[in-house]
């Protein structure tokens, strides 16, 4: 009878674990109209804005905008640029919201290598964060991950968002 448990335990074990690893894996996103795919880590995420040939441009979001938006964008720099020069002009921009506190800067590896660039804000009334990834694909390109949604919500699926980082990729470099 013993041995029967114990196979029992030993099967579930397997069947869980194997649950657990589909669940795990990521969806990858890429589309014809754009030089560049990343992983998807969650069904939970849904594309809203999706390139054309007239605008590289896909946006996530994570359940609610407000849980978690992610917005890639490309931007052409002169080739000596500094990435914190870059990432300096970005908060710039940025330093207009309501309530707007610079965070921290992380250096950041995945597939391209770059920074973090880390900040918060209020929108109606919520505390809201932003977690934006600068990274080079070459020496006159830079995109950026734009995530953005409320504080603690953003904190909870950092994993993911720096997962869909490490996993940003650019097939050609032009």
């Amino acid at each position: 009878m013993k041995k029967i448990s114990y196979l029992f335990i030993l099967v579930m074990a397997m069947l869980f674990g194997t649950a657990s690893s589909a669940r795990a894996q990521t969806d990858t996103f890429s589309d014809p109209n754009v030089d560049y795919s990343f992983g998807v880590p969650d069904a939970k995420w849904k594309m809203t804005t999706k390139p054309s040939q007239t605008s590289p441009n896909v946006e996530y979001v994570y359940g609610d905008k407000i849980d978690g938006h992610l917005e890639v964008r490309r931007l052409t720099v002169a080739k000596d640029a500094v990435l914190s020069d870059i990432i300096q002009n970005e908060d710039q921009k940025l330093r207009f919201r309501p309530g707007f506190v610079a965070g921290k800067q992380e250096q950041f590896t995945g597939k391209l290598r770059g920074a973090i660039f880390n900040f918060e804000y209020v929108a109606a009334g919520k505390s809201m964060s932003g977690r934006f990834y600068f990274m080079r694909a070459n020496p006159t390109t830079v995109y950026i991950l734009r995530f953005t949604g409320q504080k603690d919500a953003l904190r909870s699926i950092q994993n993911q968002t720096d997962s869909m980082a490490r996993t940003f990729s650019v097939s050609s470099t032009t």
